[in-house]
């Protein structure tokens, strides 16, 4: 592989979800990207966040572009992907913060209960998790676009599509989570901050 993996709406999104991070991750030291898909992200918030250590994650089959983006920007606070699969036995560790993007609704629901519990065990207290998505409320839609898309993702596998806040506060709650803050986001996806009780 020579050309970078870009996904148009990393490039989209970068900018006002670093405007929330640079709050939210603003006392955190070591954050854990589950799902860094291309790698953009990863380097767009490592370079405007200097003071934390951002551990890249993903699949075993994506690596190989996060690491192109990772040498380009050669940054000493990200770090090559780690292989995590959220069902797998062994996470990474040691990390305060944990970071997603558009993950739930490609996650079947069973991996989403699996990723919440294990990062409400290994957040310490006061850790926080930002988590970016479509997300619907009161079992609606929130656009047609959303509708239309989670129709989209159920053509490719019945087990996909975009979940429900309560449901995903549910198990936050559960998982010793207490949401912070419920941003609205460009193209109808959220922000939501969620923060480690005890």
């Amino acid at each position: 592989m020579t050309d970078k993996p870009f996904a148009p709406s990393c490039e989209n999104n970068k900018t006002p979800i670093l405007e929330i991070l640079l709050d939210a991750f603003s006392d955190r030291t070591l954050v854990l990207e589950i799902g860094s898909g291309t790698g953009q992200h990863a380097v767009h918030f490592a370079a405007a966040l200097p003071h934390l250590q951002w551990q890249t994650s993903d699949l075993a089959e994506n690596h190989a572009g996060i690491k192109l983006w990772l040498r380009e920007a050669a940054l000493d606070n990200v770090h090559p992907p780690v292989e995590l699969d959220v069902t797998q036995a062994d996470w990474p560790e040691g990390f305060d913060a944990v970071f997603t993007a558009n993950t739930t609704h490609i996650m079947p629901w069973t991996a989403v209960i699996e990723m919440i519990g294990r990062i409400g065990e290994q957040l310490p207290s006061g850790g926080v998790f930002c988590q970016y998505g479509p997300f619907n409320y009161n079992g609606e839609f929130t656009s047609p676009s959303n509708a239309g898309f989670d129709r989209w993702l159920k053509e490719i596998n019945p087990a996909r599509g975009i979940r429900d806040f309560e449901a995903v506060q549910e198990l936050a709650n559960k998982a010793g989570l207490t949401l912070v803050k419920d941003y609205a986001m460009p193209a109808n996806n959220r922000l939501l901050v969620w923060r480690k009780q005890g």
